[in-house]
């Protein structure tokens, strides 16, 4: 039986009110986040505030040495020539294999991202009223597609090509060769024209799309466009899905590490004309509501005098591959129907799916990027799991301690929500995917260069924060790029949202 608390009274004006004598609840009365900031603040500054007394006595010890000490230590060194021969050998020796084969830095200059004109732009109305038009959905896919634009997250001004606007719609090849000039071209010419870099500077060039993938290839275009020179390394990666402009960055990166002196240029956007479908299939009528038109470029460089001009530096890269799963593997799947009709199909374990994809991806990130205190109580927590069996729950690293700006594909408002929950991130951290998402729909491995756009436009990125980039795509593939601002980053020339930031961020209702 438990004891009652130990109260007194006391009277005021004729009312008596009963005291507790307890110690108050030190779990209400202070905030819990500053004890954790400072706890950060000591455990990640410990190496430093335990190395500084140690010069501390160093130079205290040396300050005590008279002209006599120090003539008997230079004969000692005298007398002892081959020694300190043979560890300066080492040292020199360890220093040139250090410079040598140490990473090359990996300088991300600028980049562009596309905006179509507004005549490409679809309202919600039109988009449901061109569908019924088409005559190929019946009454049950109409509502379902305009249920999803509903809870999509996308607003008023988002784009599908042109193709799309007509009645019947004229996906052709000739209209999805139009799309991709479009935007590939739109992008690189807004890019060399801020850089003022000339194409045929460009050594390496990578180029990713998953659903149109023509001959000659969409690289080559690029090159012919151009006039890029001859023997410039050209990639072209196709069917990678929406994370796919990381692995781009990351083959760009490594293609850097080999060849000296020059710059790569990734270019990154999906292709809607051809890959519109036109069945009654509902898990394939999804992309129809959220896929729309862009396309990002990006110069990277490994020059080290291009340091003063870059935006940002390349830290880290972070591949995740879950395709030997079966489920894995189909659960974002290009397919036909029983009708013969060609679509991608998304499975309902998608979530699930990406869910455990992230899981593994953050696991391998965080250590490299978590401060010591982090990753102390997430270890801690893990071994009292895991060795006493203890009923502790598992602590989740708080990564907003690890990052300044978040740019989370907006692939749709379900994966934003759930990133948001689980990583336990503040409204003003998914602000600009969600943003992303409502003004330019998911414009699939493009995504994550608008919504550093939108960072960028608002004026947040300084010297020093750290941006975590994280997509998601078929196959199926969690990938996150980790960079860093050399200096405040101001927005560049044509960003896509220098004449709509002030609206910026709007109510979304679903």
């Amino acid at each position: 039986m438990n004891n009652p608390p130990e109260t007194e009274s006391t009277t005021t004006n004729g009312v008596q009110i009963r005291q507790s004598r307890r110690l108050p609840d030190f779990l209400q009365s202070v905030n819990l986040k500053y004890v954790k900031l400072g706890y950060h603040y000591l455990i990640t500054h410990l190496l430093t505030l335990c190395f500084v007394p140690s010069i501390a006595f160093v130079i205290f010890q040396a300050s005590q040495l008279n002209p006599n000490d120090i003539h008997q230590l230079w004969l000692h060194l005298q007398y002892n020539l081959v020694s300190v021969i043979i560890c300066s050998v080492f040292l020199v020796f360890g220093a040139t294999v250090y410079i040598v084969t140490r990473p090359r830095s990996v300088y991300l200059v600028d980049y562009a991202c596309y905006k179509p004109p507004a005549k490409l732009q679809v309202k919600y109305e039109q988009f449901m009223e061109h569908s019924k038009l088409t005559g190929d959905f019946d009454d049950s896919s109409l509502e379902f597609q305009r249920r999803i634009l509903e809870r999509s997250g996308l607003g008023e001004e988002t784009y599908v090509p042109e193709a799309m606007h007509y009645i019947p719609p004229r996906p052709s090849m000739a209209a999805a060769r139009e799309e991709a000039e479009q935007v590939m071209f739109g992008a690189l010419d807004i890019l060399f024209a801020n850089t003022n870099i000339k194409p045929k500077d460009i050594g390496v060039l990578v180029v990713n799309c998953s659903l149109f993938n023509p001959t000659p290839s969409l690289s080559a275009m690029i090159v012919n466009k151009y006039k890029l020179r001859g023997n410039i390394r050209t990639f072209n990666l196709g069917g990678m899905g929406c994370s796919a402009g990381v692995i781009a960055v990351d083959l760009a990166k490594d293609m850097l590490q080999i060849h000296r002196n020059t710059y790569a240029v990734v270019v990154s956007t999906e292709n809607i004309t051809q890959n519109w479908y036109f069945g009654n299939k509902k898990s394939m009528l999804i992309p129809n509501c959220l896929f729309r038109v862009g396309g990002s470029a990006v110069l990277l460089s490994n020059k080290a005098k291009d340091r003063r001009r870059a935006k940002y530096k390349l830290v880290h890269v972070v591949r995740t591959h879950k395709g030997a799963d079966d489920k894995a593997f189909k659960c974002v799947y290009q397919e036909q129907d029983d009708a013969g009709k060609t679509g991608v199909s998304l499975s309902k374990d998608l979530m699930a799916i990406a869910g455990g994809a992230l899981k593994t991806n953050i696991t391998t990130l965080g250590p490299l990027v978590l401060p010591i205190s982090e990753q102390l109580l997430f270890f801690s927590t893990l071994v009292a799991k895991k060795l006493f069996n203890a009923k502790v729950k598992p602590y989740i690293p708080d990564f907003k301690l690890a990052f300044d700006h978040f740019c989370i594909h907006a692939g749709g408002r379900a994966v934003i929500d759930e990133l948001e929950k689980n990583l336990q991130l503040l409204p003003i951290h998914v602000e600009a995917s969600r943003m992303t998402l409502h003004r330019f729909g998911n414009t699939s491995s493009s995504s994550i260069w608008y919504e550093l756009a939108y960072t960028e436009a608002k004026g947040r990125v300084r010297r020093g924060d750290r941006v975590w980039q994280i997509a998601f795509g078929s196959g199926f593939k969690c990938n996150s790029a980790v960079w860093e601002a050399l200096r405040y980053v101001k927005p560049s020339t044509s960003n896509p949202w220098e004449d709509c930031i002030d609206k910026y961020p709007v109510q979304i209702v679903m």
